[in-house]
């Protein structure tokens, strides 16, 4: 029986680990499997920001939950978790409706904010320049995460509070279903078996399923980002966004000005053609992350976004950083790419196979804010508990 269980999550990453502390949660026995040796792919490489403010109204309830998870976990183990609040920044008149736009929004949804003027958003962030900023908004509530070290602690957390089997160096090359258990085999011939298994990693997804996969509506984003040397004599805190992310993120889309805003854009400028938008964030050595860029390709043709890193793009993020805050040094210690798999026509994929084998992937970039909310009222689906409100 050592090898059996209530629910087998394959994927390690940030919707994988969230999916397992649910179903732990119920107390279900769980195991959680990773193709690899740690978890190295997106989870580890996004900025690191949990921000449900930029959410549609209906993923920033599951990112709301997440930030009451991620409280909750912080307050029993270390995970990296620092509750600093997120401020959007406007640089013109547009962008600063955007925001009391936002702001009314929010009040009704009764999540707290508050608007900055010009002079309370630069006492508040040093550097921030004055020809650049007008007005700000901020979410008190909202916190920042280590991504390269967070999911480490949060599996240790589970493995040692929990109960959580986790089994590394564990590919998967088959799920067989049998009328009570579903066998889920590795390279090695090794076998976990699991009332239900849910896949959770887009990469075992292609594997296990090329047929679905090829077609499904995926895609891959890249996106590049940069972290400085550690600023000396320097804080800033929480989330930093920016102008370009007012006109980017998804809860603005809900302001009735959005629509005339983004029609006033230019259409053919360096910003739309890499997808860039600004963002700021201290990581816990000092130095502060920057970025970020977006390219798209269909999620069968990954190749075509390249390996490398364009630095005609990374050079353009630092120019435009510059335009926004003065930091005591944009001396680049660390350059890399993140790539992250989403739906072209829904918030997030999912589908069953024969009936036990649930297939949830493509949450884009939604994972860092959305995955413990989101997870919870899944599993609660999956394993059929009572309906769970968020």
């Amino acid at each position: 029986m050592d090898n059996k269980y209530d629910a087998v999550i394959i994927g390690g990453g940030i919707l994988g680990t969230f999916h397992a502390y649910h179903a732990l949660e119920l107390g279900l026995k769980v195991c959680l499997v990773e193709k690899d040796a740690y978890p190295k792919g997106a989870t580890t490489q996004n900025f690191g920001q949990v921000v449900p403010s930029g959410m549609n109204t209906k993923w920033q309830k599951y990112g709301r939950e997440s930030l009451r998870i991620y409280k909750e976990i912080q307050s029993k183990f270390d995970i990296s978790i620092r509750q600093n609040g997120t401020v959007y920044l406007a640089s013109n008149e547009e962008e600063e409706q955007l925001l009391v736009e936002l702001r009314a929004i929010n009040s009704g949804n009764d999540y707290a904010s508050k608007m900055l003027t010009k002079q309370e958003c630069l006492e508040k962030y040093p550097g921030l320049r004055k020809d650049y900023v007008v007005a700000g908004l901020f979410f008190p509530e909202e916190v920042t995460v280590e991504p390269r070290t967070m999911i480490h602690r949060l599996q240790e957390y589970l493995v040692a509070q929990k109960g959580l089997d986790i089994k590394f160096d564990f590919p998967v090359v088959s799920c067989e279903s049998t009328r009570e258990w579903v066998a889920v085999r590795n390279t090695k011939n090794e076998h976990v078996f699991g009332r239900k298994v849910i896949v959770c990693n887009g990469s075992d997804f292609k594997n296990l399923y090329p047929e679905t996969f090829l077609s499904s509506d995926l895609e891959v984003s890249k996106l590049q980002m940069m972290q400085t040397k550690p600023q000396e004599n320097y804080e800033l805190k929480g989330s930093i966004l920016t102008g370009w992310s007012i006109r980017r993120y998804e809860a603005f889309h809900e302001c009735p000005s959005f629509t005339n805003v983004k029609k006033n854009e230019p259409k053919d400028s360096l910003q739309k053609k890499w997808g860039v938008h600004i963002l700021f964030k201290q990581a816990a050595d000092g130095s502060v992350i920057l970025g970020d860029s977006h390219q798209y390709a269909d999620a069968n043709k990954i190749e075509d976004l390249g390996y490398d890193l364009d630095m005609d793009i990374d050079n353009f993020m630092i120019e435009e950083a510059k335009k926004i805050i003065d930091l005591p040094t944009y001396q680049i210690q660390k350059r890399w790419y993140g790539m992250y798999s989403q739906c072209k026509n829904s918030d997030i994929f999912q589908k069953t196979i024969e009936d036990n084998i649930h297939i949830v992937t493509g949450i884009g970039g939604k994972g860092m804010t959305g995955s413990a909310g989101f997870s919870k009222k899944n599993i609660a689906t999956i394993f059929n508990t009572q309906k769970i409100k968020l």
